[in-house]
């Protein structure tokens, strides 16, 4: 970008390169929509009006507003790559996200992060990405690496790194731990904000986290809780996700007043609901049919993330900013015709129109380091009720439940009658051999198992079933295909994805992916599985940060007393 040119431009010495006419412009700083052309000169706008340029487009009095920032996502929950991502996501409006690289960081540690700026490089939009803080989130599991304050300070520099990552230690902010300090002195000397993650907190433990500088949070589950943390001056970002769906709850919030400090977020994402509802688009569209003002929406998800990440070029309609825009049909159904990101034309009617950039690293190295692909699932039976861990559907959060086990032959075994199933968590990064076992209520199985490498934050391999010679299938089926999702019964696969990319992502098209869970789902479905996604709510059993209980490899974590539990108690 030369600054003298587009000068030169707006100024009116030198021709636009194109003008978009008769468009119906959303002024995300007035709050108004007001008939007028966009002038764009080297991927910028340089003037609202009248302008000679090279090029004229006529939208024909549609709508045109900023492309969509998502604040907040894990691209790894797309389960595909950076390059299959985008091309989902772009013609949806979204043309730049907030990544944090979490999931591939446990896995892969900084070599993960390396990947996935190479893989945004060539990308025809605008991939940021916040650094995760937490690799691992907690010592409560094994993780495939350990990011320390010293490990990340040569990234915190990177053009592409925008803020510290979501700090979900927040016992460790709030006890004063000395390398999570690091970590925030860190981004704080480089400017960089950093990112909060601290479902349910309150009070003085909100007070003392907060006094560490942490700035945003997207864990809020209730209006109460968004209230607290904005009123204690926190940015807060609305997510719906796939597996945490909190818009509806925390949209009382949002009004004049607060309406500066709220913005939106898809965190994980599954590709069925990239592919048929949106990212971005689908929340501003929901918002406006539940009542909220529509220029208002969109500020949420434009101006509002450019200005709290200091990406201060972004988020808007005006001379100087980037000429990301989205041209739709109207207010309601927020129909999308084009979108175009640093001026060029990315996508019409909902199908990208960009040349593939080839910007994948090819090579995707190993990460299965299993000590054993059959794994003892016996539980030895003791005396005392068993701790369930009790499925939430719709939520992350789970629940802790207790109950008398069914015993068979001295071991403590599923009880599909009661809903009661085996869940494990086996050990890959380090070939420690650690075999976490436990049981779960919620999904509904009947006989066969599921299993898969997708299991936040570290991502062991997870499995929970029935009978044991089905999760010892199924758990084998992931190792032996570098990671992947895997649906087992009788002594055979059903169904299996396969997720070579740090045994989280496919090389496939997203839609090429959809069918494959689609396949898995109906298997699941077929064994009584009552989840719409089980493999979304099984990703989320083993992680140690979301109350209430969990299973790591190092066996069942209660979250409220930040401590392994037995599984038998009195």
């Amino acid at each position: 970008m030369d600054i003298s040119v587009l000068i030169s431009a707006a100024s009116g010495e030198l021709p636009a390169d194109f003008l978009i006419t008769d468009a119906q412009v959303v002024n995300v700083f007035s709050g108004q929509i007001t008939k007028d052309h966009i002038a764009i000169k080297d991927g910028h706008i340089v003037g609202m009006g009248d302008y000679d340029a090279v090029d004229t487009v006529s939208v024909n009095n549609a709508f045109v507003c900023p492309g969509f920032i998502d604040a907040h996502v894990h691209i790894e929950s797309a389960m595909t790559s950076v390059s299959e991502f985008v091309r989902a996501v772009l013609p949806r409006g979204v043309t730049t996200v907030v990544a944090d690289p979490h999931e591939i960081a446990n896995v892969m540690g900084t070599d993960g992060i390396a990947y996935m700026l190479a893989a945004a490089e060539k990308q025809p939009m605008n991939i940021y990405f916040a650094l995760p803080s937490c690799v691992p989130a907690t010592d409560m599991e094994t993780s495939g690496a350990v990011l320390d304050a010293q490990s990340l300070m040569p990234l915190l520099s990177h053009k592409r790194i925008i803020a510290l990552g979501e700090m979900m230690n927040f016992p460790g902010v709030i006890n004063g731990a000395e390398d999570v300090l690091h970590k925030i002195r860190a981004a704080a000397a480089h400017h960089k904000p950093v990112e909060g993650h601290a479902p349910g907190l309150t009070g003085k433990d909100l007070a003392a986290y907060l006094a560490a500088g942490i700035g945003s949070d997207h864990e809020c589950v209730s209006a109460k809780e968004a209230m607290e943390k904005l009123n204690m001056g926190m940015h807060i970002i609305i997510r719906e996700a796939t597996g945490a769906k909190n818009l509806d709850d925390l949209l009382p919030i949002v009004n004049e007043k607060t309406a500066g400090r709220i913005m939106w977020c898809t965190d994980d994402r599954h590709p069925q609901d990239l592919l048929e509802q949106g990212s971005i688009d689908y929340i501003v569209k929901r918002a406006v049919n539940r009542g909220l003002d529509p220029v208002m929406a969109i500020t949420l998800g434009t101006l509002n993330p450019a200005v709290y990440f200091g990406i201060n070029r972004l988020g808007a309609i005006a001379p100087g900013r980037q000429a990301d825009l989205v041209v739709f049909r109207d207010l309601n159904s927020f129909e999308i015709l084009s979108v175009y990101s640093a001026g060029q034309l990315v996508a019409e009617n909902g199908a990208a129109v960009y040349p593939d950039p080839g910007a994948e690293p090819e090579a995707y190295p190993v990460s299965m380091h299993v000590l054993r692909d059959d794994p003892d699932f016996g539980i030895r039976a003791r005396p005392g009720k068993i701790r369930i861990i009790g499925v939430n559907p719709g939520q992350i959060i789970t629940a802790s439940q207790t109950a008398e086990a069914l015993v068979e032959n001295g071991e403590a075994v599923s009880d599909p009658g009661r809903d009661l199933i085996k869940l494990a968590v086996v050990e890959r990064h380090k070939a420690t051999g650690n075999v976490g076992l436990g049981f779960v209520s919620g999904f509904g199985l009947k006989s066969g198992a599921i299993a898969g490498s997708v299991a936040h934050d570290s991502h062991n391999v997870i499995a929970a079933g029935v009978y044991d010679a089905d999760l010892k299938i199924a758990v084998k089926k992931v190792i032996d295909m570098g990671g992947g999702l895997v649906v087992a019964a009788g002594g055979e696969i059903l169904a299996s994805l396969s997720l070579p990319i740090a045994g989280l992502m496919s090389d496939k098209p997203l839609s090429e992916v959809q069918q494959r869970i689609d396949d898995l789902n109906r298997a699941a479905a077929g064994l009584g599985c009552l989840l719409s996604d089980p493999f979304m709510t099984l990703s989320f059993m083993a992680l140690p940060v979301i109350p209430e209980l969990k299973l790591t490899d190092k066996g069942l974590f209660d979250v409220i007393k930040f401590a392994h539990v037995p599984l038998f108690c009195d």
